[in-house]
């Protein structure tokens, strides 16, 4: 029996799909299209999930509700009303995966709560070494990189510009909408 169990586990590992070490997608908005490099090998957990959410097709129709410039544009779960749409469960943080908060990496967003990031994800304008993870305190744990911008950093500078006002309670929102149409894998 044991040795029956071995060979089916064996050849469920042999046939299994394979896991990509990078999976490209691109985040198509209404300034433009921003092709992303996300790093499964060391943001399996924050690649999934935002897999998951692009899969499902949430993504579509939300907006970067916050944009500050010089620092990062952030989005993945408002509509343009600022309306948030329904998330799945809270996520493991990544951030000592050893990837650092440089111009043009995808973060996860969260909350101050360490292991709190859903949906939202924010791309930095330029380097944000703070935002690094330190050591394993709530302060200094940081945000978890999980991908890059290789095509469209134009674009994420162009929303990176973008006039900002405060609309119902919240600050630094875009005064004209920044629309994620959708976001989809592409092969590489």
């Amino acid at each position: 029996m044991k040795k029956m169990i071995l060979m089916i586990l064996t050849a469920s590992l042999f046939f299994a799909a394979p896991v990509l070490a990078v999976e490209v997608v691109v985040i198509e908005t209404n300034h433009g299209d921003i092709t992303v490099e996300l790093d499964n090998e060391k943001a399996p957990i924050s690649v999934a999930n935002f897999l998951t959410y692009a899969d499902s097709n949430h993504y579509d129709g939300t907006i970067f509700h916050r944009v500050i410039k010089d620092f990062m544009i952030q989005g993945g779960n408002f509509t343009p009303d600022m309306s948030p749409k329904k998330t799945l469960g809270k996520i493991k943080n990544e951030a000592g995966n050893g990837l650092r908060n440089l111009r043009g990496t995808l973060a996860m967003a969260r909350t101050g709560e360490v292991d709190s990031a859903t949906s939202q994800f924010f791309i930095n304008l330029k380097d944000n070494d703070f935002l690094d993870h330190k050591d394993n305190t709530v302060r200094g744990y940081g945000y978890a990189v999980f991908g890059k911008v290789v095509k469209g950093m134009s674009v994420v500078n162009k929303i990176g510009t973008t006039r900002t006002h405060t609309f119902k309670r919240f600050s630094d929102v875009p005064a004209e909408p920044v629309v994620i149409k959708s976001v989809k894998r592409v092969a590489k």
